[in-house]
């Protein structure tokens, strides 16, 4: 998407792209094949002397490139028949399918939907943010299954911070503690996982939370 690389997928030892789209992950040029032989050649050249940065923009444009030309692989030969919503999750999803039918290597993937900060007029925005989230994820899961991969893909949902129970002046709510998970897959095992949060026992006016959802 277009959003930040989000912090949940900073680390210090592996380098993660942040892809705004399928076509826009590629390498262009007017002499495609010398281009790329070119940047090949300068990224595989033997240094006299260990330079540390060096090393990493080396290291980091290979990788890229390798990256690159997958990428481009996986949006030539993907197709579906499902109706995705026209919808920024549900493009995005979209394209997460055709990278998991690529059979890259990426064990996550991650998109954001935003809006969910409601502190004024909650209703309306919550109920179209519901609806965008859910015909999206719908879309995404019927693709999946479609290509044969739903014993092996999960989607999970989670938000990075729940909202207060109590309405505040605004007809709005403020930020909580707690919040639900969201999970979705051809084996995941329906119904409620944990204990229904208390709407008396609260924390300072919020729910009590019982799981961490790093776990």
């Amino acid at each position: 998407g277009g959003e930040k690389q989000p912090f949940a997928l900073a680390a210090r030892n592996v380098r993660t792209p942040s892809i705004r789209s399928l076509e826009r992950f590629q390498l262009k040029s007017g002499d495609d094949k010398k281009f790329r032989s070119t940047i090949n050649e300068i990224t595989d050249a033997k240094r006299s002397a260990k330079n540390d940065l060096l090393s990493f923009v080396q290291s980091s444009t290979t990788s890229a490139l390798s990256a690159s030309r997958r990428i481009e692989k996986a949006a030539a030969n993907y197709k579906t028949n499902v109706k995705y919503p026209q919808t920024g999750l549900a493009q995005k999803l979209r394209t997460v399918a055709q990278l998991i039918d690529a059979n890259l290597s990426s064990r996550i993937f991650y998109v954001t939907l935003g809006g969910f900060d409601t502190h004024s007029q909650q209703a309306a925005a919550h109920s179209a943010l519901m609806a965008e989230f859910s015909s999206a994820a719908s879309a995404f899961i019927e693709d999946i299954s479609a290509h044969d991969h739903a014993d092996r893909v999960l989607l999970m949902a989670f938000s990075e911070f729940g909202r207060r129970v109590k309405e505040n002046a605004s007809e709005g709510t403020d930020h909580g503690a707690a919040a639900p998970m969201y999970f979705a897959g051809k084996n995941v095992k329906t119904g409620l996982i944990g204990k229904h949060p208390s709407l008396t026992d609260l924390s300072d006016g919020d729910l009590k939370f019982h799981t961490d959802f790093r776990q």
